[in-house]
């Protein structure tokens, strides 16, 4: 099972950038995602989360300027993110509570599971 995060990147403040996650391997189903982020000698903290369903959290620091959506068909997660500003910069991490299919074939659980970080560098 692999999260694959992708579409970092350098933007201008005030711009926008789109990131992906998206899930592979042997998933069963995928319960809650969400997207944190770690800058610079800071600790990893909550950007956004989605629950199955749609129903989504946010950080306050990016409520009205970040969208987190998913496509459960493709088991990919998305943050849109928009009017981008310096503090925004630092790695972003996607993260999940999946179930994946046992080599026992019956489902398992990864409650706390963590893809590698895409960097996001907001030039002021």
């Amino acid at each position: 099972v692999q999260l694959q995060a992708s579409g970092g990147g350098l933007v201008q403040a005030g711009g926008s950038l789109r990131l992906s996650c998206a899930a592979s391997g042997r998933i069963h189903s995928i319960n809650a995602m969400g997207w944190y982020r770690q800058g610079p000698g800071n600790q990893r903290i909550l950007v956004a989360r989605i629950t199955d369903e749609g129903n989504t959290n946010y950080a306050d620091s990016v409520k009205g300027r970040f969208t987190a959506s998913r496509d459960n068909a493709m088991n990919t997660l998305y943050l849109q993110m928009n009017n981008l500003k310096p503090e925004d910069t630092a790695v972003y991490y996607c993260n999940a509570d999946l179930y994946y299919i046992s080599d026992y074939g019956g489902p398992r659980r990864l409650y706390d599971f963590w893809g590698q970080g895409t960097q996001v560098t907001v030039s002021s």
